[in-house]
């Protein structure tokens, strides 16, 4: 009997550490799920790779709810403030799923994104990350110059951003009209040897750059376009890249700096040129998505040519070569300000699309302004679906 009761206090021990272990459990996942607090500080790290880079990434929350959070990173160097915070908001103003922004930025604006971002701390749908503008320093003063300031830094961030398993990348000057979300699920539509999704740098061979003009080898007929790159960072860190170089194959932290030397003075698109050879190579890696999610003044400035935007309108738009600041493509101009001029107000939003569509029919003069019905046949779909979503919310 003795030995029984011995057995049921040994159990009932047991059961009451068992109890306590599960408490203390709960207890932790509910401190993580409740994030940081209001833009402050989380946390700040400083690395290149495994350590010894300049300056220190900074994480600030929101308090997004801890479900499925998609990654957004953009690199900002210059004039680029206001820009950037435009791309930002389009991608808020639809999205669904929590985001993580990923900025990279020059030191000197840092404090403006800050204040900025932290004013929508009230939307409690996003966190972000400030980082420096880092690259190996050995060779920081070849990869700053490459191109333009700061772009090659899109290279880099499978090996800084370790702990991110995929990546949306955007140049500043993108234009969400969609949800995020649409684009992030072309990651399920990747096969087992995919690690990246571009879009052709052309449609009509006939305008393309590459094909007639390029010194280097490029991926397929026209080329891809980088401004829109969507990215299994994982497998990208795993892959071994077949390579004109070598007959050993290289990964990714390997190939970039002897890409760069053999290449440098046949490349005009600096780092696009290089994933441009890199694809090339290995053209197996690459998922291809349709144009209408990199919607570009190529598109139709000499008539329309991408055929996907014409059924469906643009998904995303990427006012390349400034024309969301000058006068020579009004449409791409009218969509960015009707944007960056949008609050986050509900009735805002819904009310963003008769006036942006009377400032585009007043640019039917040009090529692009005579189809501008593309520029929002997507966008009304993304109000009236954002609508109802707050609607069944309420």
């Amino acid at each position: 009997m003795r030995r029984y009761l011995r057995l049921v206090v040994l159990c009932l021990a047991c059961g009451f550490c068992s109890l306590l272990y599960a408490f203390s459990q709960l207890a932790v996942s509910v401190e993580e799920g409740t994030g940081g607090g209001s833009g402050k500080p989380q946390a700040a790290a400083s690395s290149w790779l495994s350590g010894g880079g300049r300056g220190a990434a900074h994480r600030y929350s929101m308090k997004t709810q801890p479900v499925e959070k998609m990654h957004l990173a953009v690199v900002a160097c210059g004039e680029r403030l206001e820009e950037t915070m435009t791309m930002l908001k389009s991608a808020i103003i639809f999205s669904i799923k929590p985001l993580h922004f990923h900025i990279f930025a020059e030191d000197q604006l840092h404090d403006s994104f800050k204040e900025r971002l932290n004013s929508w701390s009230f939307l409690q749908r996003f966190n972000y990350t400030l980082y420096p503008i880092t690259f190996p320093s050995e060779n920081a003063a070849e990869w700053k110059k490459l191109f333009k300031p700061c772009a090659s830094q899109r290279l880099f961030l499978p090996l800084i951003l370790k702990e991110v398993d995929s990546l949306l990348y955007v140049d500043t000057d993108i234009l969400f009209l969609r949800p995020v979300d649409d684009m992030w699920s072309l990651l399920k539509k990747f096969n087992s040897t995919q690690i990246a999704a571009m879009a052709p740098e052309h449609e009509e061979p006939r305008i393309g750059w590459y094909n007639r003009f390029a010194r280097h080898p490029y991926y397929g007929k026209t080329g891809v376009n980088s401004g829109v790159m969507l990215m299994n960072m994982t497998r990208m860190r795993r892959k071994y890249f077949k390579n004109d170089m070598t007959t050993v194959r290289l990964q990714w932290g390997d190939i970039l700096m002897p890409l760069l030397k053999k290449y440098k003075l046949n490349i005009t698109w600096g780092d696009q040129d290089l994933l441009n050879i890199m694809f090339f190579h290995n053209p197996e890696s690459l998922y291809v998505f349709p144009c209408h999610w990199n919607y570009r003044p190529d598109h139709c400035i000499y008539g329309s040519n991408c055929l996907e935007a014409e059924k469906g309108g643009i998904s995303i738009l990427h006012g390349n070569r400034g024309v969301y600041h000058d006068e020579k493509q009004p449409a791409f101009r009218a969509v960015y300000e009707a944007l960056r001029n949008c609050s986050f107000e509900d009735d805002d939003v819904h009310s963003l699309l008769k006036p942006l569509e009377l400032e585009l029919q007043k640019t039917v003069h040009t090529y692009c302004g005579k189809i501008y019905r593309v520029f929002i046949k997507q966008l009304a779909k993304s109000i009236r679906e954002r609508y109802d979503r707050l609607q069944e919310e309420r």
